[in-house]
């Protein structure tokens, strides 16, 4: 049998990710990067809350922009999308919009159709 040409294979890829995708939606199963930026404005609105609320978040953002700048962002740039986000980010607000495809009622965690 014929190995199958790169364009098949990725039209193949294509409809099984396509079905990944659905299948997530469906079960309305968050992505690694909903659970990323829940996590970061957890985190944020924890050190803001904290006694000593500066010093929080400079650790915070110290540990953030050390791993950045291991990946090769440039650190004042980091530092400054960091600060950027922890004054957008407060605890009474929040910074997510509601996801519209994920239909059903939510009620003290359940859904409800």
């Amino acid at each position: 049998m014929a190995r199958k040409s790169i364009r098949q294979r990725n039209a193949e890829q294509r409809v099984r990710q396509q079905k990944v995708r659905d299948d997530a939606r469906e079960r309305r199963r968050p992505t690694r990067d909903d659970i990323a930026r829940t996590f970061l404005w957890q985190m944020i609105v924890t050190a803001k809350k904290a006694r000593k609320r500066d010093e929080a978040l400079d650790k915070l953002c110290g540990e953030i922009v050390a791993e950045l700048v291991l990946q090769g962002f440039d650190a004042r740039e980091s530092e400054a999308v960091f600060e950027a986000l922890t004054e957008k980010y407060e605890p009474e607000v929040r910074p997510f919009r509601t996801k519209r495809h994920l239909e059903g009622k939510v009620r003290a965690g359940r859904v409800w159709r």
